[in-house]
């Protein structure tokens, strides 16, 4: 089908002016998982899609998006 999911996160959190870091202590998870899942490697759970785009005030729906 060659569906994924995209995502904004990168772009958002540099605009907040946010390390990978300083977003992945906001939200309990490593950096790592923060660059696994600007970079398309992890598919985030719900839990952590809401998380993130709670930590970067937007819209989960802003944030990940289907790729076709």
């Amino acid at each position: 089908m060659g569906e994924r999911l995209a995502n904004g996160l990168k772009l958002r959190r540099t605009e907040l002016g946010l390390t990978q870091a300083e977003l992945a202590e906001r939200v309990g998870v490593t950096r790592k998982t923060i660059n696994t899942v600007e970079n398309g490697v992890f598919t985030p759970s719900a839990m952590l899609a809401i998380k993130l785009a709670e930590a970067l005030s937007v819209p989960v729906e802003k944030l990940f998006w289907i790729e076709r």
